[in-house]
């Protein structure tokens, strides 16, 4: 297989209305008509540049460990703490976006992790989880 025939192949599975669902979205959302959004004070716009920006930082925090790993070159840990901090700021514009709290959303991992690992992490527990624990 070639580059082109994977391409034919695996666009069968897209269906190129991607523009046409955030339109559709940011105008039910507006409109207040989207049932499984509680509340149209959301932020569409603040959530997609979130999970863009989100995915840079992490991006370029991961370079970094990698770079200190592989290339064996010198961590910069003040660097890091604010790559870091700009993940920290993309979530919280996600949270705002959604019109959530930071405070509920750390207060339900801690609760998750507690429920999934109430000893502390099991390698075990990890590689068997339920199908219901996310």
């Amino acid at each position: 297989m070639n580059g082109k025939e994977y391409q034919v192949k695996a666009m069968r599975t897209n269906d190129g209305l991607g523009i046409e669902r955030i339109m559709n979205m940011a105008d039910n959302l507006e409109q207040g008509v989207e049932d499984n959004v509680p509340d149209t004070g959301i932020d569409l716009g603040g959530i997609i540049n979130g999970l863009f920006g989100l995915s840079g930082e992490v991006g370029e925090f991961t370079d970094m460990v990698k770079k200190w790993i592989f290339h064996e070159s010198k961590f910069d840990e003040e660097h890091a703490k604010k790559e870091l901090g700009d993940v920290m700021w993309y979530v919280a514009m996600i949270c705002e976006s959604f019109n959530w709290s930071l405070d509920e959303i750390m207060q339900m991992n801690i609760e998750k992790l507690e429920k999934r690992y109430p000893d502390g992490f099991d390698v075990i527990k990890a590689n068997n989880r339920s199908p219901e624990d996310v």
